[in-house]
C-alpha cells in the first residue's frame, strides 16, 4: 500500500492514525519456516543485501508472518539513506563487512498475516493491536514498532520536526481501512516536496561534453513516460563519472509521450539537443510549483534511487491532493 502526496495533514477527528515517515529503504519481509524473503517496493529481493535482517527474522519465535516496514541504518543518532544504498553492492564480502560494521534494523507499520490468519482485510486499528503483540513478543532492538499518534497536535511537532536526519514527513492512515496493496491509500506530507522521477535523458553542457542536465520523467495514466522538467544541480567532482554511465545508456526514444522540445522555457539559451536514454535510473529530486503537469522551475537533485523501479514513478506524484 502507498501514498499519495498532500500539502497538509488530513484533521478529520477520530478517522487517522499518524505515523512518523522514516527515511529508509520499504519493506515487504515473508517468513514460513526457516524461509525468509524481503522485498522493496519494486519487487526486487534485498535479502542479500541485509543479511542481519533476515538471519534476525529467521531466528523469531513466530514462524509465520507478513509484515511491513523500513529498513534503516542509524549512523551516529540519524538514519542514514547513503549507508543503505552502499550496500546494494555486487561484492556478498562487502556486505557482510558493512552489515557488522553498521547494522541495519527493520521498523514495523503494519502486519498482513500472522500464524494463525490473514490481516489483510481488517480494519487499521485491528492490525495495529496484532503489530503490537508482534513486536513485543520478538523482544529485539533490531525489530522495532513505528510509533502513531491520533493526535493531529502531535503530529504536526511531527511534521515540524522532520527532514532533519531521520524522518522526512508524516504519513497518515485511516482508521477503518483495510490493506490495499498496490494503491495510493494512505497521505504522505513532508516539509518539502519531492518527487521520484525517471531520467529520461541528458544535456550535456554548452562548451563540453560533460553532462549538464538531467531531463526528468513520470509515467502518465497510459503508461507513457512524459518530460517533466529537469535539473542541473550536479557536484562538479560527479560530471565525470555520471556522464560514462548516462552515455553507456543512451537508446532512443528516452520519453514515449511527451519528450523536451527546443530551447528549454527555463532557459532561452539552452539547446535543444538532448540524448534519450532507456528508462533505468531513478533520481529523487526537490521541486516548488507545477504548472500543468510540468515542473515550472529546475529541481534540487537529491539523491539516487535505485530501490525504485522506474515504473513507480507516476505522474500522480507532483499533484497535490
Amino acid at each position: 500500500m502507498e501514498a499519495k502526496a498532500a500539502d497538509a495533514l488530513p484533521s478529520d477527528i477520530g478517522r487517522w492514525q499518524y505515523e512518523p515517515k522514516w527515511d529508509g529503504f520499504r519493506c515487504l519481509a515473508f517468513k514460513a519456516g526457516d524461509n525468509v524473503d524481503l522485498r522493496a517496493k519494486s519487487g526486487k529481493p534485498l535479502g542479500r543485501y541485509f543479511p542481519e535482517i533476515v538471519s534476525m527474522l529467521r531466528a523469531l519465535k513466530s514462524k509465520e508472518f507478513v509484515v511491513d516496514g523500513e529498513i534503516v541504518i542509524d549512523v551516529d543518532g540519524s538514519l542514514s539513506f547513503d549507508a543503505l544504498q552502499m550496500r546494494l553492492h555486487p561484492a556478498e564480502s562487502r556486505i557482510r563487512r558493512l552489515s557488522i560494521a553498521t547494522p541495519a534494523k527493520l521498523i514495523l507499520f503494519d502486519i498482513l498475516a500472522g500464524a494463525d490468519a490473514g490481516l489483510m482485510h481488517k480494519p487499521l486499528t485491528v492490525r495495529r493491536e496484532a503489530l503490537e503483540a508482534f513486536v513485543e513478543l520478538a523482544g529485539r532492538t533490531d525489530l522495532e514498532l513505528s510509533r502513531c499518534t491520533q493526535n493531529l497536535t502531535i503530529a504536526t511537532k511531527w511534521l515540524a520536526d522532520s527532514g532533519r536526519g531521520s524522518t522526512d514527513g508524516v504519513v497518515a492512515k485511516l482508521l477503518e481501512d483495510e490493506y490495499r496493496p498496490g494503491e495510493r491509500a494512505m497521505v504522505k506530507v513532508k516539509r518539502l516536496r519531492t518527487a521520484d522521477c525517471v531520467v529520461g535523458g541528458f544535456r550535456y553542457l554548452a562548451k563540453s561534453r560533460e553532462v549538464g542536465s538531467l531531463l526528468l520523467g513520470l509515467y502518465n495514466d497510459q503508461g507513457q513516460l512524459d518530460h517533466v522538467g529537469f535539473t542541473s544541480t550536479i557536484a562538479q567532482e560527479d560530471r565525470s563519472k555520471l556522464t560514462t554511465q548516462l552515455e553507456a545508456l543512451r537508446s532512443p526514444p528516452g520519453f514515449t509521450g511527451k519528450a523536451p522540445g527546443g530551447p528549454s522555457r527555463w532557459s532561452t539559451e539552452r539547446s535543444g539537443q538532448w540524448e534519450p536514454l532507456r528508462p533505468e535510473l531513478v533520481a529523487e529530486v526537490r521541486f516548488d510549483h507545477v504548472t500543468g503537469d510540468r515542473f515550472r522551475h529546475g529541481t534540487k537533485f537529491l539523491r539516487w534511487r535505485p530501490d525504485k523501479h522506474p515504473m513507480q514513478c507516476t505522474v500522480e506524484q507532483i499533484f497535490v491532493q
